[in-house]
C-alpha cells in the first residue's frame, strides 16, 4: 500500500471539487420517458403486417417514427393513431 500526504487545504478543495462534480452530474440524469415505444416487429405483429410492408408505410410518411442507428421506433400513441385513421369499418 502506498501512502501519499496532502496539505489539509489541498484535502478540502478536492472535497468541494467533488461535490461541485456529483451535483452537476445529478442534474445532467436524464429525466424518465413517459412514453413508450414499440419496435419494427412490435408494428408489424400489432398490425399483422410484413418489414417491407412497414418500410413503404415510412417511406410515403403514413406512420411517424424515429430512428437510433439502424434501428426505427414507433411510438405507441402514433400507433394508435395510425390504427384510427386506417381503420375499415
Amino acid at each position: 500500500m502506498e501512502i501519499k500526504m496532502i496539505e489539509g487545504r489541498v484535502y478540502d478543495r478536492i472535497r468541494q471539487c467533488l461535490k461541485e462534480l456529483l451535483v452537476k452530474t445529478q442534474k445532467l440524469q436524464p429525466k424518465p420517458v413517459d412514453e413508450e415505444w414499440y419496435s419494427n416487429r412490435d408494428v408489424c405483429r400489432l398490425l399483422g403486417i410484413s418489414l417491407r410492408t412497414l418500410q413503404n408505410y415510412r417511406d410515403k410518411g403514413l406512420i411517424p417514427y424515429s430512428q437510433v442507428g439502424h434501428k426505427c421506433y414507433y411510438k405507441i400513441k402514433d400507433v394508435e393513431e395510425f390504427i384510427e385513421k386506417n381503420r375499415n369499418e
